[in-house]
């Protein structure tokens, strides 16, 4: 067998090319190589490059359940071509197979990024047959022998790694053995581990997330699938080995296949994979830097304003001009940047089911709504609105005099989800309509920001011209993202919130393009904690917002409290802040004060985290971020012991100044030991937070 060996920014990626011309990947670890560690009586017959299956063909007996493994022509693919080169990103690796009796091409895509070990991966198809022919499921990245290396059995090694995700709980994750999840290694199983997302809601259920720890030799896998729709990633085993297949939709998860008439081309959903020995925090810092480049380049992701909105906690979708005035003074005297008006603006009462004209209610806004925005600027702040422009209520005036192909479609009827209809954006009149709308409201308005929700889920997909009821979901998630390109290519300085229902869309398609995230509708300040802790395992800090919302009435510690979780991401600052005490106003400002001396640096920096990922039960939570020689770190206290020890690693044996930077009043004990690299904190009260500085001397 011909080897390929290629190092690259730490990674070691290994190719062989066999005697039956068929291509492997033997190998993609931050390990080196053994080729002694393929024990299988298989040899290296399951470390395939690309898995395809094409309607019709015959899978290898082999194959067992539901796994997308031994595919057919998958398992006939011969090698063609091997290209590396190098381009402005830097290493690509373009690995081209091809089925003689099918005629379908593969192209399978690595892209390395200059000093990150992380690789975007994608599969381009190409049908250079004479017949049409059906995919129902195709790899962006495909690698077995993913427990190969050390002594101890797989189960007693792995550890898999799955960022659970939900509405009002977001990015929990959990670490599994393979016993823990039903599985082991076996010859022939019929059992798989997958995560999968079925429907535009690209995050409901997970983060499209995932890792792999091999704790015997200390190595990690991680991987991030960029796609805003349907998704699939699984491990399980095959030819005496283990297997991590990723994709994007499938027929049999997602009710997508794609149909290439000869000549026809399909490319599908691309992943970022990433191999380190640096564990969980070493694999997110490497993502946190991929994820800033692979991004559009924005002043927001660059300033990080501090953003009000008048929704938690607040007017929860009821906004008057009489209501918006004394907000708008309070978060101009508190230090905010721009001032958003959240829902309800454009309707006098129950507005729900008939959304979809976005004309302002001259009931809530007598003097109109531009008088408003007029005076958000007049405070030295920009305006912003929210909107929810992909869904129309089904009572809405105009969506009876729409087409049923401006909308998505099943079974000959108009799918509905909570009295909305969900707009299809291949169809060019649903795009004209949409720009209309963000043109208007930036004219109109003079606004600067728009909050842009989602709050349905049309689930996999319409029928109207697809192939597939996935490949309409597909096709109208790529539309989507090209429409939005076109905003911002139109509205420069426009930021734009992804938010779905809070962060039920939190995937790399749309934060490539979007300003930053909403993570969470919480509503308990106390829970956020959590969310906030991890959210940037998911998202950059920069662009991960967090609702910042103290209650009026509420004790000092409690405001605290609520500042402490947005003030090493994105401050959403809410609340009635007009009515708080003189305390609680000074502490807000106070807060928003030391983010704006600290956010140069959150812009720059990598997360860590001392104690682990927080779940929603810890009674201590803890993010550190670190930028050079400063590292910052936020800890919240619910309940339980009244201290805790937090290790930061790569202070061990460094002498460290330290001192809490908010609140300024601190009267809680905390202690720094250089030679443990370890910080003790003791905060005798429950339900407190405290935001640390550490600086090399």
């Amino acid at each position: 067998m011909k080897h390929i060996h290629i190092f690259e920014n730490g990674i070691n990626v290994v190719f062989g090319i066999n005697d039956d011309n068929e291509i492997r990947l033997l190998h993609f670890s931050a390990q080196q190589f053994d080729e002694n560690d393929i024990t299988s009586p298989d040899g290296d017959r399951g470390f395939r490059v690309v898995e395809l299956q094409v309607s019709g063909e015959d899978r290898s007996g082999a194959r067992h359940g539901n796994k997308y493994a031994e595919t057919a022509p998958g398992t006939r693919m011969k090698y063609k071509a091997f290209s590396d080169t190098n381009n402005s990103q830097g290493r690509r690796l373009d690995i081209t197979c091809f089925d003689p009796e099918t005629g379908l091409e593969t192209v399978s895509h690595m892209q390395f990024y200059t000093g990150l070990p992380v690789v975007r991966c994608y599969t381009d198809v190409y049908n250079n047959g004479t017949e049409k022919r059906t995919i129902e499921y195709v790899s962006s990245f495909m690698l077995s022998g993913i427990e190969k290396e050390g002594l101890r059995t797989a189960d007693e090694k792995l550890r898999i790694g799955v960022c659970h995700n939900a509405w009002q709980k977001e990015i929990q994750w959990r670490f599994y053995s393979l016993d823990e999840v039903g599985m082991g290694l076996a010859q022939r199983s019929s059992k798989v581990f997958d995560v999968t997302n079925t429907g535009s809601w690209s995050t409901k259920e997970y983060i499209p997330m995932g890792t792999l720890e091999n704790t015997e030799t200390g190595s990690l896998l991680a991987w991030q699938i960029e796609h805003n729709g349907s998704w699939h990633w699984e491990i399980s085993d095959i030819s005496g080995h283990m297997y991590l297949a990723i994709s994007g939709p499938d027929e049999l998860h997602s009710h997508w296949s794609k149909e290439l008439e000869a000549g026809g081309h399909f490319e599908s959903a691309a992943c970022a994979v990433c191999a380190v020995n640096s564990g969980f925090d070493g694999a997110v810092a490497a993502l946190t830097r991929y994820r800033r480049l692979i991004r559009r380049r924005n002043n927001d992701n660059r300033d990080l304003p501090v953003i009000f909105n008048d929704y938690m906690n607040c007017l929860w979708g009821d906004p008057t001009a009489e209501k918006e005035y004394p907000l708008i003074d309070a978060a101009a005297e508190a230090g905010c940047e721009y001032f958003v008006i959240d829902a309800g603006w454009y309707a006098a009462g129950q507005w729900w089911d008939t959304v979809g004209e976005w004309q302002e209610s001259s009931e809530r806004f007598p003097e109109g709504l531009r008088r408003v925005t007029d005076y958000i600027r007049q405070k030295g702040m920009i305006p912003g609105l929210w909107l929810e422009i992909e869904s129309m209520g089904i009572n809405c005036p105009i969506a009876k005099e729409m087409p049923d192909d401006m909308f998505f479609v099943r079974h000959g009827k108009r799918v509905c989800d909570r009295s909305r209809y969900q707009l299809d954006m291949r169809n060019p009149e649903v795009r004209k309509h949409c720009d209309a709308i963000i043109d208007r409201l930036v004219k109109d308005y003079a606004i600067g920001y728009i909050k842009m929700d989602y709050n349905i889920e049309p689930s996999f997909g319409t029928e109207i011209n697809a192939d597939s009821c996935g490949d309409g979901l597909l096709e109208h998630n790529r539309a989507y993202l090209g429409w939005l390109e076109g905003v911002f290519k139109r509205h420069k300085s426009l930021v734009i919130e992804n938010c779905s229902s809070g962060g039920m869309r939190m995937d790399y398609a749309m934060l490539s393009r979007y300003s930053l995230q909403s993570t969470s509708d919480q509503e308990d300040y106390k829970l956020y904690a959590s969310i906030a802790a991890n959210a940037p395992s998911a998202v950059c800090p920069e662009q991960a917002a967090v609702w910042s919302f103290p209650m009026t009435g509420g004790s000092r510690e409690e405001v605290v409290f609520n500042m402490v979780s947005a003030m090493l991401l994105r401050i959403h600052q809410s609340g009635h802040l007009a009515d708080l005490s003189d305390e609680s106003k000074a502490l807000v400002k106070e807060g928003i004060s030391v983010y704006k001396k600290i956010r140069g640096d959150i812009r720059e920096s990598v997360p860590f985290w001392s104690i682990g990922q927080s779940n929603f039960m810890d009674s201590w939570s803890s993010l550190g971020l670190r930028c050079g020689k400063r590292s910052y770190v936020a800890v919240w206290r619910r309940d339980g012991e009244d201290t805790c020890v937090l290790p930061i690693s790569h202070l061990k044996g460094k002498p460290v100044r330290i001192s809490c930077i908010y609140p300024s009043y601190n009267e809680f004990d905390y202690r720094y030991n250089s030679e443990t690299g370890s910080l003790s904190v003791k905060f005798p009260e429950p339900y407190t937070a405290r935001l640390f500085l550490l600086e090399e001397i």
